[in-house]
């Protein structure tokens, strides 16, 4: 074991090699992954002792990963890393700290974060102290925060799952669904066999009288990117005066498809897993019973965070 990491207190020892190994992770996998993807990886490639492997009494958690999840906190102050809807990006400035070592890139995380809450001290953060905090459960807003993001990337990755379990005239049923929760008529949802290009067609009225008319494509594809030729395919079924693009998919879409929808000629708007899921939660109130069936929610809500 490297010394520096040898002198650390066990929670700040196992902080900082996870912490490394987490940003080395989404380095190699291209800048971002799903949490639970970076936790699998991080479980399959470090050897942890029997203390980081025991289980946390109050919250059922593995400590190692509640750990891990804690100093997260830290490195998302910092601007290494960034948490959206179950998916850990990381930052250019976090992609640069990886050259600092584990224990040093754990110190500068703690320092940044430090002076972050001392610059919001109107808002209520966790202590901010020099001490070693062995216990981080007695760290009570810093892990309140980190047991909220674990449950949240717990939810959406089940919601995820459940999304990836569906066939693909499943999901294309499943955006229809949201396009009518959204106040849209959805007239033609394409049938098994070749549909010319579209699934859906979308009226703001019943008889289609009124602009825009929505054109939508839709990709089941929860593990593969969009590429740019299928935007440009899309728009170039955008004939009419009028005409909306809508792109929808399970997975998401690579930089270049997103660039060529924003410098389109045409309105071209994309919807990757992420942004269908805020948008099922945001309409969820408004869907017709068997429309909800189709990914049924049920929300919980939890004591939050100021900060």
């Amino acid at each position: 074991m490297d010394k520096e990491l040898e002198q650390l207190a066990p929670s700040k020892r196992s902080a900082a090699k996870t912490i490394y190994a987490t940003l080395k992770i989404l380095k190699e996998a291209g800048g971002q992954l799903p949490g639970k993807e970076v936790i699998d990886k991080i479980r399959k490639t470090i050897q942890f002792s029997d203390w980081e492997k025991q289980v946390y009494e109050k919250t059922g958690y593995v400590r190692w990963e509640s750990i891990l999840h804690f100093y997260t906190v830290d490195c998302i102050k910092a601007g290494f890393l960034r948490k959206n809807k179950g998916t850990w990006y990381l930052t250019e400035e976090g992609e640069k700290a990886i050259a600092l070592g584990p224990v040093k890139l754990l110190t500068t995380a703690s320092r940044l974060y430090k002076d972050w809450a001392n610059n919001n001290k109107g808002q209520k953060t966790a202590p901010v102290s020099d001490e070693v905090i062995e216990d981080i459960e007695e760290n009570q807003p810093q892990q309140q925060k980190a047991n909220l993001n674990q449950l949240e990337e717990q939810a959406i990755a089940g919601i995820k799952d459940f999304i990836r379990s569906k066939t693909a005239y499943e999901f294309q049923d499943m955006v229809a669904a949201l396009l009518r929760a959204m106040g849209y008529h959805t007239p033609f949802i394409s049938p098994k066999g070749k549909d010319g290009g579209l699934d859906i067609i979308a009226h703001a009225d019943p008889l289609g009288a009124t602009e825009p008319r929505i054109k939508v494509q839709v990709k089941h594809w929860p593990d593969n990117a969009i590429r740019v030729d299928d935007i440009r395919s899309l728009t170039g079924l955008l004939s009419k005066e009028g005409d909306i693009g809508l792109f929808v998919t399970s997975g998401y879409f690579t930089s270049e498809s997103e660039r060529s929808a924003r410098e389109s000629h045409r309105h071209v708007k994309l919807i990757d897993v992420n942004t269908f899921i805020d948008l099922w939660q945001e309409f969820y109130p408004s869907m017709a019973d068997d429309d909800k069936n189709m990914l049924p929610l049920h929300p919980i809500y939890f004591l939050g965070s100021n900060d």
